[in-house]
């Protein structure tokens, strides 16, 4: 009956083919350039060093900057694609990467490499983040709300199938070709996206052509105001909403932790290049596909997601005290086993949060809690540069290479805590949110 009540809920999916085949090639060509970074950066800024500081640093502040820029820019698309339309936020987000790219397709030299960090930061901002959110948000305009969480499975899933054929075309095309092949998959998905994805919100006319310029920056900045504001109180008179929050920051802070510095470690300690980057990324990615597109669905209406994202989490767990203690080169492989299990993390969080709000405010409250979790991805790079350069030097206090990756893991210890007070009875806030609307209404 549960598999009876899948494949129905699989021929429901059928309005997402117009989101998810460009965004599929959107991740394909972003997860490509993902291991060979680590050789051209260090390479560029420490020719003949098998280990960067330089690129290390560089690295965590720009996801230092990044993280106080998302802290404001994801809650605002969220806000406008509520307002403006999914389609015209999604084109903007997906269509950043390119200029980078461009960059070190056409030189890598040292001055190179900073023109591509100061574009990559700027595409971050608009990115990293706002496009889960929106397209969640999308998701969730043409999905029965019974159906959401196998929606949210498979944009997930189809991320991870992104990871194994974008990792498998870094394996086996040479290193020069890599970056020409990233910037034509990104051209072709904006402009799929340009001519096939339906809007799904109806634009309101907002009559403001005759104000001044200063009335309308007056009036716009007033209204995100009042926007995020009401977006917050949503989110933090909702005991689901709020715990949910709460779980998003840790394990956001750890998570993003390990992944800004966890291929130079894995260089550093086992002298891994773009191949065993390729290999591992494809173990986790092969397993995230069939957890997320036919187990998380079928546990679903099983267990419900409080108890997927409580084993996912513990999955998380596991996978950083592994690395974080990998005393052999074969550990690291051992530790991507978990991914298949923690990647269940974002799809389970993603149909909490859309059970707890409702469908008029899906942007505003999924942009949220991507601010709370970019507030998150802002802290962990000042703590885990630094941490993990010293304990890879020769002047670390005691030999753990890896003790960075641990203190991440804590952090979502802390998560897991958290998610497990999540109250299935409680997961369902629509009727808060009407009672929370009608004071702020008549506050304005």
């Amino acid at each position: 009956m549960v598999f009876k009540d899948c494949l129905v809920g699989f021929k429901e999916l059928r309005p997402l083919v117009h989101l998810l085949l460009p965004l599929f090639f959107h991740w394909i060509a972003e997860e490509m350039t993902f291991s060979v970074l680590v050789d051209v950066l260090t390479s560029a800024l420490c020719p003949g060093q098998t280990t960067c500081s330089e690129v290390i640093y560089i690295s965590g502040l720009q996801q230092t900057v990044v993280g106080i820029f998302k802290m404001v820019v994801i809650p605002l698309l969220g806000q406008l694609a509520d307002e403006y339309g999914r389609k015209p936020l999604l084109l903007i987000t997906v269509s950043t990467s390119m200029f980078p790219f461009a960059v070190l397709a056409c030189n890598q030299s040292r001055d190179a490499v900073y023109v591509y960090y100061v574009l990559r930061t700027i595409s971050f901002i608009l990115s990293q983040g706002s496009i889960f959110c929106i397209a969640v948000a999308y998701a969730a305009d043409i999905i029965k709300e019974e159906n959401r969480a196998t929606a949210f499975s498979w944009i997930t899933g189809f991320f991870s199938a992104s990871h194994v054929v974008g990792n498998l075309l870094a394996r086996f095309l040479p290193e020069k070709y890599i970056f020409v092949v990233s910037i034509a998959l990104l051209i072709f998905g904006s402009v799929y996206m340009y001519f096939f994805l339906v809007e799904t919100v109806e634009r309101v006319d907002k009559r403001e052509r005759d104000s001044t310029f200063l009335t309308k920056i007056i009036n716009v900045t007033r209204k995100r105001y009042e926007s995020m504001r009401y977006a917050a109180v949503v989110v933090f008179r909702s005991p689901t909403l709020k715990i949910i929050s709460f779980v998003s920051f840790f394990y956001e802070l750890g998570m993003s932790g390990i992944s800004s510095v966890l291929l130079f470690y894995l260089k550093a300690v086992f002298g891994f290049n773009k191949n065993q980057y390729s290999e591992i990324l494809s173990a986790v990615g092969i397993g995230a596909i069939f957890s997320q597109i036919l187990v998380l669905p079928l546990l679903s209406p099983l267990v419900g997601e409080g108890v997927i994202l409580c084993l996912a989490l513990l999955a998380s767990i596991a996978y950083g005290l592994l690395y974080g203690l990998a005393w052999a080169s074969w550990v690291p492989y051992l530790s991507a086993a978990f991914g298949a299990i923690y990647v269940l993390v974002k799809p389970a969080t993603y149909s909490v949060i859309s059970k707890g709000s409702s469908s008029v405010n899906q942007g505003k409250v999924q942009g949220f809690i991507a601010g709370v979790q970019s507030i998150a991805s802002l802290l962990s790079p000042l703590a885990m540069s630094p941490l993990t350069s010293w304990f890879l030097s020769s002047d670390a206090p005691f030999n753990c290479k890896g003790f960075s990756i641990i203190v991440a893991s804590v952090s979502m210890m802390i998560a897991l805590c958290f998610a497990c007070l999540l109250k299935p009875a409680e997961m369902s806030g629509h009727d808060m949110e009407e009672e929370i609307e009608a004071p702020l209404l008549g506050e304005s």
